[in-house]
């Protein structure tokens, strides 16, 4: 097996586990149409989701890829108008793979508070109370920028008015960091609408120690 073909079978590999991941997205209710926007890196490659095609049309032949440096050096379609701020994770964290969604409840909490109140232990195994980024408008530089900065020393940030992002070592793990935003949003909103009470949050050595735990969490292969 030639070089060339080994490389063409792992990026093959990684497209449909990237178009299984954002169908993923749509199947469960976190984007609507054709908003939010997945990506996963390969190497010195970013394969990532095309502008405006629904993810039930996505084929093999669809495979979008950019350079670090945002050229695309694989397919036809143009990619989709928020990799600036895809670029802007992997050349500033560890990032393996990043989602992008427009979930209902946790871009609501993005209108209502400077962070995510820490309402459940969860919230540290995205490394603390998630922050909001100042809204910018999409696919500019600027939200690139308050992205980052919201995203020190966490693995998820919303974005004002606009929805959330998460990334992780592989789509698996970006995706259900995703999952858990959104239901972590959902339980302070629903705490905070009831009248007359006020949500009980976790400090920060709650945090701490949740997230000493979360480190030893599941099956050891």
């Amino acid at each position: 097996m030639t070089e060339r073909t080994s490389d063409t079978e792992e990026l093959a590999r990684a497209w449909a586990e990237l178009v299984a991941t954002a169908r993923r997205t749509a199947d469960t209710g976190l984007v609507v149409g054709t908003s939010g926007n997945v990506s996963v890196r390969v190497g010195e490659l970013i394969l990532i989701t095309p502008s405006g095609v629904p993810y039930e049309r996505l084929a093999p032949e669809d495979l979008v890829a950019v350079d670090l440096d945002g050229n695309q050096v694989r397919g036809t379609l143009q990619p989709t108008s928020e990799l600036p701020l895809h670029l802007a994770v992997y050349r500033s964290t560890p990032a393996g793979a990043v989602v992008h969604t427009h979930a209902l409840h946790a871009t609501a909490v993005s209108t209502l508070v400077p962070e995510l109140p820490p309402v459940h232990y969860m919230a540290a195994d995205l490394g603390g109370p998630v922050r909001v980024a100042p809204y910018a408008l999409y696919g500019t530089p600027e939200l690139a920028a308050h992205l980052l900065d919201a995203l020190r020393g966490r693995t998820a940030c919303l974005l004002q008015n606009h929805g959330a992002v998460t990334y992780g070592d592989t789509l698996d793990q970006a995706y259900d960091r995703t999952a858990q935003l959104e239901w972590m949003s959902r339980l302070w909103l629903t705490a905070h609408a009831v009248p007359g009470h006020t949500p009980s949050l976790l400090s920060p050595a709650d945090l701490a120690a949740a997230g000493r735990q979360l480190k030893g969490y599941g099956q050891r292969r």
